[in-house]
């Protein structure tokens, strides 16, 4: 069977000479590929360029700005100038700015519809599968220029995509990546999506192949990938076969960088007033968009030591709005809980390195809580090496935490740490069976309407067709905490009721579940598909193959007398969106 061919050949699409990846993040974006002859040999873009602070930088920021019309404009460090500049002149009211966007796949959870609005700085809102295609669709294009420089000839036929998105994510924040590639123009044939510390943990065999042997992985390791929303968290043991097998389901949470971010801006607003920081922010952009790149320079920088002071330039103009109410900043200072931390002389804001540590600590105590509550469980007791990737994992103050929080575990650290996931991607789309083995995040079954039996609710009781059935009954196919091989498929012979065939598929953080009105049910797609017309029953049924085990769940319909397949992609929303 397929499963048992060698974990290291290469099973993409016999036409593909490239794969390039997309990792759409929270903060920042970028994109890396290599060729099928040399699929280790990964390249990226070597540095993008802000303007307006020149700094470089092998991501952009996740920052698309839409003209009055709401049509793209541009993305990433150009989209932050041009809005700068548009709000220099006053002009930028009418503009749509979005930033930091893709946590709203994930906080919005089970609401996530195909319609849902995401909003800009200013709280004007847009559809999200549109922001979020315009962003894939501006890195494709990018990627595809990138690559017509360095051969001729491609042809996008002959280039397979893969997105990255969080392993905590659904299966529903997932289909609608998935529909937003198809928007930007990536076909779901030529599309593959990859969880994010899955990715990390790919690149991590690579990075550490040729390393002396107290450097090598062991065999069972966690890997925390630290991004700018999220903490995203597997746990990996090596395969004889050199594959990945999962020990234990995907987990995290919104503990990333960007509420570091958000504690540094606090302070101002705590300083100088909430109402005079807002209005820094909507009248001067392009300062406002240089103190948070200043902040971010800094923060890379700081480290356990907590004596002196760290120094940030801050624009001139937050001094105009700090005292435009007649009391200085140094009253402001020594009227709040920082008069003997915080010092403001001319255009420089000096904070104790102890106060500025602080601003790390709720991501990081909720991630090291989560982590050791992880190591309480008994299959994870033979896991001795945790891996820190991502841009927030580059940080030394969580380096610190790990090894004082965990003195038993090894911590390793990738060079470039925050690429790991984007290289690792690469990897993946040329060996998509490298993780052989994933534990379920939920229990997944489908919505059915068998004959009706005296166990059932009453209260489901239905007529169809003269004959009386069960609404809502879950049929479970997959058990959370189930350990899924790939290629695992359940495949059913049914004859579906009605003319037209319908898949509901429902998932449940419970294990056992009756129905799927259940509280803690929620619908994650739906899949119509014809059904051949013919009054002789036989000629009606059809084999539904729902196949697990991979990074989406895939929904085959075939025909069992024309062996016509309807769809192979389970990507639909329920019809009612």
């Amino acid at each position: 069977m397929t499963e048992n061919k060698p974990i290291h050949k290469t099973v993409t699409k016999s036409n593909t000479l490239v794969v390039v990846a997309i990792d759409f993040g929270t903060t920042y974006s970028g994109y890396a590929f290599s060729f099928l002859d040399k699929p280790d040999k990964i390249e990226t873009n070597e540095a993008w360029i802000a303007g307006s602070a020149q700094l470089m930088s092998l991501k952009c920021p996740t920052a698309v700005l839409l003209t009055p019309e709401k049509e793209f404009h541009s993305f990433g460090f150009e989209a932050e100038d041009k809005f700068a500049d548009l709000a220099e002149d006053d002009e930028h009211h009418d503009w749509y700015l979005f930033r930091r966007f893709k946590m709203s796949l994930y906080s919005t959870g089970k609401d996530l519809q195909i319609n849902t609005t995401i909003e800009d700085i200013a709280g004007k809102s847009a559809p999200a599968i549109d922001i979020i295609s315009h962003s894939i669709r501006f890195l494709k294009k990018h990627a595809l220029e990138t690559l017509n420089l360095r051969t001729i000839g491609i042809r996008e036929s002959e280039i397979q995509y893969v997105m990255t998105v969080p392993a905590i994510w659904n299966e529903r924040a997932k289909q609608f990546m998935r529909r937003a590639a198809n928007k930007a123009g990536i076909p779901n044939n030529f599309l593959t999506l990859a969880l994010e510390p899955e990715a990390a943990s790919i690149w991590c065999q690579v990075v550490t192949e040729d390393t002396p042997a107290d450097a090598e992985l062991s065999a069972n390791y966690m890997v925390v990938d630290l991004g700018g929303g999220t903490a995203d968290i597997t746990v990996h043991q090596k395969m004889d076969d050199g594959s990945l097998k999962e020990l234990h389901k995907a987990s995290g949470g919104a503990w990333g960088g960007n509420e570091v971010d958000k504690a540094f801006i606090e302070i101002f607003k705590e300083i100088i007033g909430e109402k005079a920081m807002e209005k820094f922010i909507q009248e001067e952009m392009p300062n406002y968009f240089d103190l948070l790149r200043e902040f971010e320079t800094k923060k890379r920088t700081i480290t356990t030591d907590t004596a002196g002071k760290i120094a940030f330039k801050i624009p001139a103009c937050l001094r105009e709005f700090a005292e435009s109410d007649g009391e200085s900043v140094k009253q402001k200072i020594a009227n709040s809980r920082f008069k003997n931390i915080v010092t403001w002389t001319g255009d420089k804001l000096r904070i104790e390195k102890a106060t500025v540590k602080k601003l790390f600590d709720v991501s990081i105590n909720k991630l090291i809580n989560h982590v050791k509550e992880l190591f309480t469980e008994p299959k994870l007791e033979d896991v001795v090496t945790v891996i820190l990737v991502g841009g927030f994992g580059e940080c030394a103050l969580v380096k610190a935490a790990f090894k004082e929080s965990f003195p038993d575990k090894r911590l390793m650290i990738p060079p470039r740490a925050g690429l790991a996931v984007l290289k690792g991607a690469v990897r993946f789309g040329h060996f998509p069976r490298m993780v052989s083995r994933r534990i379920s995040q939920f229990t997944i079954g489908r919505e059915g309407w068998p004959v009706f039996q005296t166990h059932h609710d009453p209260d489901k009781q239905v007529e169809v067709d003269g004959i009386l059935r069960c609404k809502n009954v879950f049929h479970k196919m997959v058990s959370i905490d189930q350990e899924i091989p790939i290629l695992h498929s359940h495949v059913e012979e049914t004859e579906p009721i009605g003319a037209e065939g319908m898949i509901y598929l429902f998932s449940s953080t419970k294990q056992e579940v009756k129905y799927t009105t259940d509280p803690d049910c929620e619908a994650l797609g739906s899949l119509f598909f014809k059904v051949p017309e013919s009054p002789n029953k036989e000629d009606r049924k059809v084999a539904i193959s729902y196949m697990f085990g991979e990074t989406e769940i895939h929904v085959h319909v075939r025909s069992l007398k024309s062996n016509e397949e309807f769809e192979a992609w389970f990507t639909s929303f329920p019809e009612s969106e």
